[in-house]
């Protein structure tokens, strides 16, 4: 019978299942695609704008409209890298890791799909990234960028979370802010064996950072060919 306690590899001590449990938290966003179509009409927001920005980025529009396309730009973005570190994987990758990089693809392809289905016609359209400054075969830099994306995508929720009017939407982006810490807590125990959070993400209550939208869009564009604007939060790209 396999360990269900404690497995080395890479030089990093993880008990997978545990991570595994932890993450299965998050596996239960699969049902989040059924509760995106239960969940009542964004009624009595601010109507979304999703006009072509001067320099041909897309908006996000406002209202709840605005920050589940937000959301959606990000997971996009997430989604996308994960399927090409499973797809691409870089020498020396343990089985381990190999599971932990697929489940977490499993949960961002999952996440972006809710917000796909719960915008339906007001999403905006399929981004195109740009993963040029990433090496693929090199560990360091996937996760380094890893590390960079996930702690992006906490700060980015918990700084625009107040901002959503529906509690259904509200309640779902709490789960999935959960589930984003818990992969940001992993890939920095792949970083530093040990470490799951730092003063550079935790402020002096415990509590993670939060950055508004006008600070994350611009480093996730690093990362876009497609440019993503939130003219309505004081940022066009």
């Amino acid at each position: 019978m396999k360990s269900e306690i404690t497995e080395t590899s890479g030089g990093i001590n993880l008990a997978r299942r545990s991570f595994l449990k932890y993450a299965g938290a998050g596996a239960a966003t699969v049902g989040f695609l059924a509760v995106a179509s239960s969940c009542k009409k964004l009624d009595g927001v601010a109507p979304r704008s999703l006009d072509s920005t001067s320099s041909g980025g897309i908006d996000i529009g406002s209202g709840d409209y605005g920050i589940l396309n937000y959301a959606f730009a990000l997971e996009q973005l997430e989604a996308a890298f994960y399927i090409q570190v499973v797809a691409t994987p870089y020498s020396g990758m343990s089985d381990n890791e190999k599971e932990c990089f697929s489940t977490i693809r499993q949960h961002e392809v999952c996440h972006r799909e809710f917000f796909k289905t719960a915008l339906a016609g007001n999403a905006i359209p399929d981004l195109t990234p740009d993963f040029s400054k990433i090496d693929f075969n090199s560990r360091t830099s996937v996760i380094a960028t890893a590390k960079a994306f996930e702690d992006l995508g906490v700060q980015a929720y918990d700084g625009a979370g107040y901002l959503i009017q529906d509690p259904g939407y509200l309640t779902i982006a709490g789960k999935i802010v959960s589930v984003e810490a818990r992969h940001a807590a992993y890939i920095r125990n792949l970083v530093t064996f040990g470490d799951y959070a730092g003063n550079d993400v935790v402020d002096m209550n415990g509590l993670n950072k939060a950055s508004s939208i006008a600070e994350v869009l611009p480093i996730a564009n690093t990362f876009l060919k497609t440019k993503i604007s939130a003219s309505h939060y004081g940022y066009t790209a």
